[in-house]
């Protein structure tokens, strides 16, 4: 099944930061960034608490969908 143009969406939320404590925070929501290369070795590139931008596996984290408000207000504080 083909998925839409993008494989994830703009934001994710981390399930998981065992490896990572400092760097994410649990239940937060992360905005992805785009880069297929992360994606085709499984990673996925978000803005982590450091506000840089750095790859991490797509595994600790679930895309969502946020309402269009959400959004907005997402993009404009990052």
């Amino acid at each position: 099944m083909q998925e839409s143009k993008k494989n994830f969406s703009e934001f994710v939320v981390c399930i998981n930061n065992s490896d990572y404590p400092a760097s994410l925070e649990l239940h937060k929501i992360y905005r992805v960034i785009a880069d297929k290369e992360a994606e085709d070795e499984g990673d996925i590139r978000i803005i982590d608490e450091s506000g840089e931008d750095y790859m991490y596996p797509s595994s600790y984290f679930v895309p969502i969908q946020v309402p269009q408000t959400v959004e907005e207000s997402l993009l404009r504080v990052s």
